[in-house]
């Protein structure tokens, strides 16, 4: 390696680490992500561990301790109709939700990535089909087609993740395709379409890791999306089936006590409505703090 070699690439990464030194100050300065992170640390570790340590299972049925309160008994977030932990259900379909969430962010963030890698790199008419059939898709009422979806098949964790993915890529793809679309005519990837190079390498290799910013801030705001998606359908009957619980299908039994026993809508709808405003927030911070442009210093 010759000095100006060594030069050039020692203030390559002097370049690269000063960015991410101000990216994460930006982001540090975001009040609302910042606490949006706290609180979605917290609901994992607590939603993951959790259930070890509460002393009562989900299922374990107590008729004689029906609809006690919350802090008045062994029972800290108290019970519901049939005498069953409240703390034990939110932290297990805590898991269930966060699940679901997190899996549907992964199989719609990798279909939309792909799909919108191959329209904006080709173009043409195999960008223009690609593109028509997203927007084709996006004409349907996304709960709408949710619905319908869970109407068709057996309802359970896998098959609600992935109607929540199947509903969730388009917006994936339309962003990816406009930001390699948009690189696709630097420098670096004429260079590297020059040299010869195989179009999956410049796909993949060279144009998709300068678009990794706004696939980062999508995959945050699906999560949100796909918790409260799940939310929708379980509370309608169409997602995940009693006895296991998530913070949907605990919401659509408690209806029926609103006046007599509240805090068995209140607590799922809390643990659903931190969720998915801190997804959102972390999402609102990571597009600032991502963003050169960005006022935040």
């Amino acid at each position: 390696m010759t000095a100006d070699t060594a030069l050039a690439s020692h203030g390559g990464q002097t370049l690269r680490r000063h960015t991410r030194y101000r990216t994460l100050k930006r982001f540090a300065r975001h009040r609302l992500a910042m606490f949006g992170l706290v609180v979605i640390v917290l609901l994992v570790l607590a939603c993951a561990i959790g259930p070890s340590l509460v002393p009562f299972d989900q299922f374990q049925l107590n008729m004689r301790a029906r609809f006690r309160e919350p802090f008045v008994s062994v029972h800290i977030l108290g019970t519901d109709e049939l005498g069953r932990d409240m703390l034990a259900r939110l932290l297990m379909a805590g898991r269930i939700s966060l699940t679901i969430g997190f899996a549907a962010m992964v199989i719609a963030v990798t279909v939309g990535t792909v799909v919108g890698t191959v329209a904006g790199f080709y173009g043409g008419a195999i960008g223009t089909a690609l593109m028509r059939f997203v927007d084709a898709v996006l004409c349907f009422p996304t709960i709408f087609l949710l619905l319908t979806l869970a109407a068709l098949v057996t309802p359970g964790i896998v098959t609600i993740t992935l109607i929540i993915a199947l509903t969730a890529w388009m917006e994936v793809a339309r962003v990816v395709q406009g930001q390699i679309r948009s690189l696709r005519e630097r420098d670096f990837a004429v260079a590297a379409e020059a040299m010869g190079a195989p179009d999956r390498w410049i796909m993949f290799k060279e144009l998709l890791p300068n678009a990794v910013a706004p696939i980062v801030v999508a995959a945050t705001l699906i999560i949100a999306r796909g918790i409260l998606l799940e939310s929708y359908v379980s509370y309608l009957g169409y997602g995940i089936q009693p006895p296991v619980a998530s913070w949907g299908n605990m919401l659509e039994k408690a209806q029926q006590y609103l006046t007599t026993a509240p805090w068995l809508a209140l607590l799922p709808g809390l643990m659903i409505t931190l969720a998915v405003a801190s997804f959102n927030f972390l999402g609102d911070g990571l597009r600032d703090a991502l963003d050169p442009r960005s006022d935040l210093t």
